[in-house]
């Protein structure tokens, strides 16, 4: 059971937000941080803040006698002196509960206690659990921050944050086991998936497609085997960043919005120095590259329906509500439509919605990518 090939994805969950161009603490954009993963003291939560508690329900199905490794990473904030401005940073911290049988904790839950010295100590515990579904093991990860905080009620967020656990999430391995994805879980595990009830954070798999033996619960929404472009030099911590256009934005910034940024934050200063040093080459990689689409396992998708194709949809990503009632449904292909990154989407008329023709006749349609769609085999 490793994590190491979960972690470049867990630092990404980590940092995202962490400091937001243009990366200088007197940045208005700056001055509202920390907002995925903020699990807050309960006084703060129970006058309104962020939530105090974070759970990750999910499946096992056993091979044996399984056992699962437990991390839970998080940043502790302290404050710190800046050149310009206040300026809050981040410490990692984990909690690790290791080679953590099943079955045990079926019978008898186990709590963690943590404590970690700061401004006010950040205390609280994990919680483990486990139940039987049938054929499958339900684990519970539960977090909860007990972190004094008698001033709540007349404190500002910048107080409660740095009491809280911030971009918390859970990093889970298991042996003699595979855990099963409860974004498009197998026919046999549906049952069980809709037991699991997740707060604040979603249980995806990570690794190669097909793989079943980690998972990285994220409170920023991913999709199974998440992956970061390889085109990407480094981390920008913005919330949905564009690697090209966040490096020409920083190329603009004035010598001293640069000494600013530099100076407030070791993250910031590394960003600084990569976009000052990119070179021609790597610059032209960021502009960006057509991919193949990719299915679960990892096979590329070869097969693109065309107009007039008969199809039945089978929605894995989950978009929106509209996906629930749709699944399963026939289809027929109206048109096939492409982005500027080269995307393909597929535009479709539902065969059994009264109003399919009146949509179509001026332009709306639902839209898949090609391989949420399963081709019916025409007749004769």
């Amino acid at each position: 059971m490793s994590f190491e090939r979960a972690r470049r994805i867990a630092d990404a969950v980590l940092y995202e937000g962490y400091i937001l161009y243009p990366y200088r603490p007197s940045a208005t954009k700056n001055r509202f941080r920390w907002q995925f993963g903020v699990v807050a003291p309960r006084e703060w939560s129970e006058v309104g803040g962020d939530p105090w508690e974070m759970q990750t329900e999910c499946l096992v199905e056993p091979a044996g006698l399984p056992l699962v490794d437990v991390t839970i990473r998080f940043l502790q904030v302290r404050a710190k002196d800046s050149v310009s401005a206040e300026w809050d940073e981040g410490i990692e911290r984990s909690i690790d509960c290791r080679s953590v049988a099943v079955e045990e904790i079926v019978t008898s839950a186990r709590d963690v206690p943590f404590e970690f010295p700061g401004e006010a100590p950040l205390t609280g515990v994990v919680r483990l659990a486990a139940e039987r579904l049938g054929t499958f093991f339900k684990l519970r990860v539960r977090i909860e921050n007990h972190t004094a905080f008698p001033d709540a009620a007349t404190a500002d967020r910048s107080a409660a944050m740095r009491r809280a656990l911030v971009g918390c999430h859970t990093l889970l391995a298991a042996k003699a086991g595979g855990f099963v994805s409860l974004i498009d879980p197998p026919a046999a595990a549906r049952d069980a998936a809709r037991y699991c009830a997740n707060l604040h954070t979603w249980p995806v798999l990570v690794g190669e497609g097909g793989e079943r033996d980690t998972i990285l619960s994220s409170p920023i929404i991913l999709n199974d085997y998440p992956a970061i472009a390889p085109q990407s030099q480094g981390d920008f911590y913005d919330s949905a960043e564009i690697d090209e256009l966040l490096t020409l934005r920083v190329m603009t910034l004035t010598d001293e919005e640069k000494r600013e940024a530099a100076a407030s934050d070791e993250r910031a200063r590394r960003i600084i120095e990569r976009c000052d040093n990119v070179t021609p080459e790597v610059f032209e990689r960021l502009h960006g590259t057509a991919r193949a689409g990719q299915k679960p396992g990892g096979r590329a998708e070869a097969l693109t329906p065309q107009r007039g194709d008969r199809v039945r949809l089978a929605p894995k990503r989950r978009a929106d509500a509209m996906d629930f009632f749709l699944a399963g449904r026939n289809a027929v292909v109206q048109r096939v439509e492409r982005d500027f990154e080269d995307r393909v989407y597929i535009a479709v008329t539902v065969e059994d919605d009264p109003a399919a023709e009146i949509q179509g006749s001026v332009g709306r349609f639902f839209y898949f990518y090609p391989d949420e769609l399963e081709l019916i085999a025409k007749e004769g």
